[in-house]
């Protein structure tokens, strides 16, 4: 198992290689930003799909809905820097709402990003999925096992460490990009060739009838989940190199120009190209088939967007560990969270996140589209709450120019809580989810966080008198007269024991006699009490008998010890072939009151 997890984890890193680990600003733009920028692959479809309820006419909308929500990201955008330099040490929207909205708002942001980064691995691996089954039709029954196949591939990668997952996943990234460029760039250039008939659109303006109000908010939302994914690099910045808030922020405003230029081009070719959303091809493969037709450039397009699908699902391996830190440092989950892998990163967050996709994948038969409500909504929340967090921090601590600051972040809490309400309204049965996992979640921190508190004052050192004890009596459960029994009882001598008792629990009244007999022949110093046992219950005899101790050792001030013998086979499959009695005593013991539990093992070499 050593070698094998060598091999595929790698070698231990020490704890002083951490700084090596870090990232520069062209690596955490691949590794944290590749959410963002690959939902430029289904975000303009989504705008598309809603719009198609009324008709191919409405598409011309697509336009002006895709700058709405490039508004939306510029004040994200600038709305997440003001975050990190407020708040350099990470946490994001968690941070930000704990310390300016209240521990609830908090933890309704950091269970919501939880869960949405949870979502971000599954979204992306089955858009990938897609992408792939967009160019080869025939894989499309596969599209579970494929994603689940990815996940397991990335948490791999992540538990190698995020350099080395950062250095394999850079090249895709932007090779993605430029691919992408290069076919928004062939496109537009058909487009003022006159290679594109104008017939195959409508005219921007046209009036179309059935578009509504509400129909246009439902697309604009939808479109907005291709903002998902904005929020990690303000969760990370731990894992950039120094100065941390400068190249996090740097960061940043790269990844929201180059989202911002994507995505208004893929738009853009999408609605000249009169492109129609279907289950079978993606808006974007349909793009490349229209542009470059479907030779080697068009399935290097569905190879790098499947690519940076999959490794998009990077995004959360990346920020999901950093967030469950700052969560478990405040107690709110377990503090094995916080405890680093043999390679440095977070391996527990790794790993917890890799198995919650897979039960999500295989859930929602790796469907994108019923998926990305429940995920876009999930984000949003935080988004608002961060909003509402840096609006309260500035109007309480005013420092130089905050009236600016607080502009942004207004705007971006009322766009972003517009978008949450919108999701709610128009596609509560995708997210009716989030009413019940969110508040479950918040009640589990808090009962996590109250087992925390009350551990301390039980453990901190205090003045009180602690009662003298007199003494040590020492029970040993013992089966039969073996090398294992006689190990046992010699260990229990060299304690000096005040008395040392054998018990001895038999299913037959003849076989109890015999015992006895046999025991007074071979340990007639020690002392032995025979259990019968009508019912065959091994360990309620013994554990009466305990109690029974327990009781008058407690009014003489005297420890009880139970020393439980215990033979260790030589292979680990070997367990299953004996009845682990002495495993059921220690764990019934384990939580008995004023009972000391002692193991003596005794290893077979056969």
């Amino acid at each position: 198992m050593g070698l094998w997890k060598r091999y595929v984890i790698g070698r231990p890193l020490k704890s002083t290689e951490l700084m090596d680990q870090r990232l520069s600003k062209t690596k955490a733009l691949s590794i944290l930003s590749s959410d963002a920028l690959s939902s430029v692959a289904y975000g303009p479809e989504q705008i598309l799909i809603v719009l198609m309820a009324v008709g191919a006419a409405a598409f011309w909308y697509s336009i002006p809905i895709a700058v709405g929500v490039i508004v939306l990201l510029v004040a994200l955008i600038f709305s997440y820097r003001q975050v990190i330099h407020a708040y350099p040490h990470g946490g994001g929207a968690y941070v930000v709402s704990k310390e300016n909205i209240g521990k609830n708002a908090g933890l309704v942001a950091g269970g919501a990003l939880l869960v949405d980064y949870i979502l971000t691995v599954a979204v992306s691996v089955s858009a990938g999925a897609d992408a792939i089954t967009s160019a080869f039709p025939a894989l499309h029954d596969y599209n579970v096992e494929m994603a689940v196949i990815f996940v397991i591939i990335l948490t791999i990668l992540n538990l190698r460490g995020v350099t080395e997952s950062a250095t394999i996943l850079a090249y895709p990234v932007y090779l993605f990009v430029l691919s992408l460029f290069i076919l928004i760039g062939v496109g537009i250039y058909r487009i003022l060739n006159g290679e594109v008939p104008t017939t195959n659109h409508t005219a921007i303006g046209t009036p179309v009838a059935g578009v509504t109000l509400f129909l246009l908010l439902k697309a604009f939302a939808s479109g907005s989940s291709a903002l998902t994914g904005v929020e990690a690099i303000s969760n990370a910045i731990p894992n950039f190199k120094k100065p941390e808030p400068v190249n996090a922020t740097k960061t940043l405003l790269a990844m929201g120009g180059l989202l911002a230029l994507l995505f208004s081009g893929i738009v853009f070719l999408a609605y000249y190209y009169g492109v129609t959303p279907n289950g079978h091809q993606t808006v974007v493969s349909q793009i490349a088939q229209e542009s470059v037709g479907r030779g080697i450039f068009y399935f290097i397009i569905q190879g790098m967007t499947a690519l940076i699908l999959i490794l998009a699902a990077n995004t959360g391996f990346s920020a999901f560990p950093l967030l469950a830190v700052n969560l478990s440092k405040d107690g709110y989950i377990p503090r094995m969270f916080q405890v680093r892998g043999d390679r440095l990163g977070y391996s527990n967050g790794i790993v917890l996140l890799g198995i919650g996709a897979i039960v999500l994948i295989i859930l929602f038969g790796g469907k994108t589209e019923s998926l990305i409500p429940l995920y876009a909504t999930g984000v949003f929340i935080p988004f608002t709450l961060a909003q509402a967090g840096m609006m309260r921090k500035w109007l309480r601590e005013r420092p130089k120019g905050w009236q600016g600051k607080l502009t942004i972040n207004t705007v971006g809490a009322i766009i972003s809580f517009t978008v949450a309400a919108i999701f709610f309204v128009t596609k509560f049965g995708y997210v009716w989810p989030i009413l019940i996992f969110v508040p479950a979640m918040v009640i589990i921190f808090h009962r996590i966080k109250s087992h925390y508190d009350s551990i301390g004052p039980q453990l901190k050192l205090t003045d009180e008198v602690l009662p003298e004890m007199n003494g040590n009596v020492m029970i040993i459960p013992v089966s039969g007269i073996t090398k294992m029994v006689r190990n046992s009882l010699n260990y229990a001598k060299t304690l000096n024991p005040d008395m040392i008792v054998a018990v001895y629990v038999s299913f037959d009244k003849e076989d109890l006699k015999a015992f006895e007999a046999k025991w007074k022949k071979w340990q007639a110093d020690i002392r032995l009490v025979t259990l019968y046992s009508p019912y065959r219950s091994l360990v309620n005899p013994l554990t009466k008998f305990i109690d029974k101790v327990e009781k008058k050792a407690r009014e003489k001030n005297y420890y009880v010890s139970v020393i439980v013998p215990q033979f260790i086979v030589k292979k680990g499959w070997h367990n299953m072939l004996h009845n682990q009695s002495s495993l059921l005593i220690r764990t019934y013991l384990l939580y008995k009151r004023n009972v000391i539990l002692i193991t003596v093992p005794f290893r077979l070499k056969k």
